[in-house]
């Protein structure tokens, strides 16, 4: 029974490679600043870092283009930088690593969106945040249209990643996902709880708990709960799946017609879970472009999501430590 499972599970993640997402989203780059600790400040009572490097990696929805492609996939990036040093590295880094950046807009108007992690020893010590989150422009919200209209016909699949710095807007919405529907396109969306509205008709969405909890106006604390508002999920949003994502309890499926489905966490160690999320939805998205089913893409997705939280910092998952990890699990 294992070797057939692996088997079909093996065969899901080996298609990865023949399949195209385009992802849309905010960009956002991340910033790391590595040191360690020996001292605290005589001015505060705060550490001193002393800094050995800094280096940067994309983030946000550049972070689940990386995954994508780092996975095997083709990827498409839909977004918006500023007109800055930031934003220049930002799209080199994502050029650098085979993503196509023709649908990454430059808006002179805002900086690029930057989070600057210190990070001592294997503890993240502060976050930094640099960031405009209006709305884009009319314009710019056209142009972006414009670059998803001519990517749509190259890709198995749309990502929506909403992080709430401005860039998916309602009239933004309001094309995109009617546009991937009468194409046929999965439409994978990681949500934020004011568009939820917005979302109806998707494949699938993929809140955590406490985005789950806030979009259905109850709190989730036991199994009772959690699956009262897995259906109302689906009823709200008109999607086909809710992947409700548990943090150290793993995730649940809900499908239309199906009784819940939980997936218990494969993490056993846990160093940084920065990313965690956007690992998720690039797996799981994969997953059901490449003939998985429901259920077997998340557990495709709980496995990567398990080792990216063993890495420090944003990290991503290839496709052989993903099967070998798959079958570590099923011995297990």
């Amino acid at each position: 029974m294992k070797s057939q499972n692996f088997k079909s599970l093996e065969k899901i993640v080996r298609a990865f490679k023949g399949r195209s997402v385009m992802v849309v989203g905010d960009l956002i780059l991340d910033e790391f600043i590595w040191g360690d600790v020996s001292r605290i400040s005589p001015e505060a009572p705060v550490p001193v870092v002393w800094v050995k490097k800094e280096s940067f990696m994309p983030g946000g929805a550049s972070n689940v283009a990386n995954n994508l492609s780092s996975l095997g996939a083709k990827v498409y990036s839909v977004g918006v930088i500023g007109d800055d040093e930031r934003g220049a590295i930002l799209k080199n880094s994502l050029e650098q690593k085979g993503i196509d950046t023709s649908g990454v807009l430059v808006d002179g108007t805002r900086p690029t969106t930057l989070k600057t992690r210190v990070v001592a020893g294997h503890q993240q010590v502060v976050r930094i945040d640099k960031e405009k989150t209006d709305h884009l422009s009319e314009s710019m919200v056209r142009r972006m249209i414009d670059s998803i209209k001519m990517l749509m016909g190259k890709v198995d699949a749309v990502i929506i990643e909403d992080y709430g710095k401005g860039v998916i807007t309602p009239k933004l919405l309001q094309k995109v996902v009617p546009l991937a529907k009468r194409s046929n396109r999965i439409i994978s969306v990681d949500p934020k709880e004011e568009h939820f509205k917005y979302y109806r008709g998707i494949t699938v969405i993929t809140p955590n708990n406490h985005e789950a909890s806030r979009a259905v106006g109850f709190e989730i604390k036991d199994d009772k709960t959690l699956k009262k508002a897995g259906a109302a999920l689906l009823s709200k949003v008109g999607c086909k799946i809710a992947l409700v994502t548990l943090g150290e309890n793993g995730m649940a499926v809900f499908s239309k017609g199906k009784p819940m489905k939980h997936i218990p966490t494969v993490a056993q160690e846990v160093f940084d879970v920065s990313g965690a999320g956007d690992t998720v939805i690039a797996a799981y998205t994969l997953g059901l472009a490449s003939g998985g089913d429901p259920v077997k893409s998340a557990y495709i997705a709980n496995c990567a999501a398990g080792i990216v939280v063993g890495k420090v910092g944003i990290a991503v998952v290839d496709p052989a430590e993903l099967i070998d990890r798959i079958e570590r699990e099923l011995d297990r």
